[in-house]
């Protein structure tokens, strides 16, 4: 499986969309300092993906995250590829017995297939949209999320290209 964090909050991601020509499309932004962080993993080969969101991104809410994994796949053993974020070789991190941590070279987010998700979340569920409150921020997340861990062939078309070999 493939690791990583990112943070969403009520900060709008301006995208380019579609208009006829001669109209330029207006949208709306705003400027609000609230965030919620997604932990996911993702198994390219067959498309699952797992997610939990969390109010920071920390040793603590790290460790969670790996138990929680380590407890959906109890009875398997997983290599858990991330990135070196400095919770990730905290002396404090908790790796559950059944999993293994292996890291991806430093500045090399191509390399991780979650980034996909990632993209595919911003794009679809957070591209040009204004959030009231944090809790709206959330619901989105939750409604693209389960739509994604729903669809394991949409998941693995989205995160295959990274990693395997084209020849």
């Amino acid at each position: 499986m493939f690791q990583d964090e990112a943070r969403f909050g009520r900060n709008g991601h301006l995208k380019s969309c579609w208009a006829p020509f001669p109209i330029r499309p207006t949208v709306l932004s705003q400027f609000a300092r609230e965030y919620i962080y997604i932990f996911g993993a993702v198994s390219p080969c067959d498309g699952r993906h797992d997610s939990l969101i969390l109010p920071w991104a920390n040793s603590e809410t790290m460790s969670l995250f790996l138990e929680e994994i380590a407890r959906r796949y109890r009875g398997e053993f997983i290599l858990m590829f991330m990135d070196r974020a400095g919770w990730h070789n905290s002396k404090s991190l908790r790796t559950p017995a059944n999993m293994k941590l292996a890291f991806l070279p430093p500045y090399s987010p191509e390399l991780n297939p979650q980034e996909q998700i990632w993209d595919e979340l911003r794009e679809k569920y957070f591209g040009n949209r204004l959030f009231k409150n944090i809790e709206t921020v959330i619901d989105t997340a939750v409604q693209g999320l389960q739509y994604l861990e729903s669809s394991p062939s949409i998941v693995a078309k989205l995160t295959k290209r990274n990693w395997i070999n084209p020849y």
